[in-house]
């Protein structure tokens, strides 16, 4: 597996992606106005309780207040650690109105709803994640080497006793881990345990709602959180960009300064390496397969649908034999766009229908496959007899769709309109509910372009009847700037 990251850096906005083979697997954007705040450590206040819902909303000094629930805030016992396998209890016994709080920011805002809140905190290096109230020490799952899990934890445990880290808190060995030695670990718990002394020591000093640890800018936190050994080079296209990337590398991943480079091509890198057509498909419904079968994905607030269709794909062998290859192509097609996408949630996959049971665990097996090398956590239910799929994808951050687009104004985000027609039959009715109320002789319409057409031509006949029933001669005029079911009537 051959992996490049691809850095693209502007005044406005810092775009990254991860490229595998030529294929964009993710893409993350930060704007300069709007800097995200995920991972972001904050003093706050509790501004509201709500016991029915077991949560609490928490001023930390943001656009909008922020949302925890009683499972995320932290239940300490006598020595001040989180007690572990606690039931969460009732959020008045935790937080109450005015109380002040230390928390961290687990998702980021998405549409109306503000940022998800913890009072579990973590701190992370390349190769650690620092957790102050937890004694927890422990070794990322991924790393499923056995002999590499035991060393490691040798390593970890001779830097924890080196470093005099006992009252510091719990730790975790990252992925990033792998074949390191006592130096580098070493090097990271010291820093991590004079940031936490500083992010404490701010914490405490605090009076009023405020940033205590803004994590890294997207271009070092990629670096830091992408840059593994199956990753070739780092293209940054920017000379500024670049340099800061490298001082930060050189300091903190030595091991990955030699593998960045600075594009300096006149073409753009997005271009160069397709990434600018990936992100344009990856905000289309339709998403079509090699085969000549497609997907339509469909976002909502409550879930992410996909169907899975056949299109023109009619295969070589048996009707069943077609289905499981457009299916299992599609698998594997839709646990990449979820990536690229970053949608998350609950996610709902409409496969073709197959009757054969062991087709429909193929197709399980093949998405189960495709969906393990999504770095973020998802869940996967069986296949039902109707062929759909339900599954869960771990969101953290705002999706591609809603960092690049806005609602649409002409249908308020149905994606739908009403036709011209129907339009036109509301602007009939409302002139026959108001048009004799007012002694007026002249009724004018304004509409779009489509809609007077149809009015002047179609409903010709519709709109002679009502001049006569109403007495009143009815006019058009055109409003360029009105979408098609945005209309007025004006009385001459």
């Amino acid at each position: 597996m051959t992996e490049e990251i691809l850095v693209n850096v502007t005044p406005m906005e810092t775009r990254a992606a991860l490229v595998d083979n030529g294929v964009t697997q993710e893409i993350h954007i930060e704007r300069t106005a709007n800097r995200g705040m995920l991972g972001n450590i904050y003093v706050g206040k509790v501004v509201r309780v709500l016991p029915g819902t077991q949560s609490a909303f928490v001023d930390i000094g943001a656009q909008r207040t922020g949302f925890i629930h009683v499972s995320d805030i932290q239940s300490a016992d006598v020595s001040g650690r989180e007690k572990r396998n606690r039931e969460p209890g009732d959020i008045r016994n935790a937080v109450h109105e005015g109380k002040k709080v230390i928390v961290q920011v687990t998702r980021e805002p998405l549409g109306s709803k503000g940022a998800r809140l913890t009072t579990q905190l973590s701190l992370s290096t390349r190769h650690l994640v620092l957790m102050p109230q937890t004694g927890h020490v422990g070794i990322s799952r991924l790393i499923d080497d056995a002999p590499e899990r035991e060393r490691l934890q040798q390593v970890l445990s001779q830097s924890l006793a080196a470093e005099d880290m006992d009252t510091v808190g719990g730790f975790i060995l990252r992925t990033a881990a792998q074949g390191v030695g006592t130096e580098e670990v070493r090097a990271d718990l010291r820093f991590l345990k004079h940031l936490w002394e500083s992010v404490s020591r701010r914490g405490k000093a605090a009076t009023k709602a405020q940033l205590l640890y803004g994590d890294l800018p997207l271009q070092l936190r990629i670096v830091r959180d992408l840059a593994r050994p199956s990753v070739e080079r780092i293209l940054v296209d920017s000379r500024e960009g670049f340099l800061a990337l490298q001082a930060f590398c050189q300091d903190y991943i030595p091991e990955v300064a030699g593998i960045l480079e600075h594009y300096s091509g006149e073409r753009p890198l997005f271009d160069l390496h397709a990434v600018e057509d990936e992100i344009q498909r990856a905000l289309a419904r339709k998403v079509e397969l090699p085969s000549g079968g497609y997907l339509v994905i469909d976002q909502t607030e409550a879930m992410t649908t996909i169907d899975v269709n056949t299109g023109s794909y009619v295969g070589k062998d048996k009707l069943e034999e077609t289905l499981l290859q457009t299916n299992l192509e599609a698998a594997t097609a839709l646990a990449r766009q979820l990536r690229v996408r970053n949608s998350g949630g609950i996610i709902i996959v409409d496969f073709i229908d197959m009757q054969d049971p062991e087709h429909r665990r193929q197709l399980h097996h093949a998405l189960d496959t495709a969906m393990q090398r999504d770095p973020a956590p998802s869940r996967i239910t069986g296949v039902s007899e109707l062929g759909l799929i339900q599954m869960t994808r771990k969101r953290s951050r705002e999706s591609l769709a809603h960092t690049l687009c806005e609602e649409c104004p002409a249908c308020q985000g149905r994606g739908i309109q009403k036709s011209a027609q129907s339009v036109c039959y509301d602007i009939l009715r409302q002139i026959m509910r108001d048009g004799r109320a007012d002694d007026k002789d002249t009724l004018m319409v304004l509409a779009a372009q489509t809609v007077v057409d149809r009015l002047l031509q179609e409903e010709a006949d519709n709109v002679a009847n009502l001049e006569e029933f109403i007495g009143k001669t009815i006019s058009f005029r055109i409003e360029p700037g009105y979408s098609q079911e945005h209309f007025d009537i004006v009385l001459l």
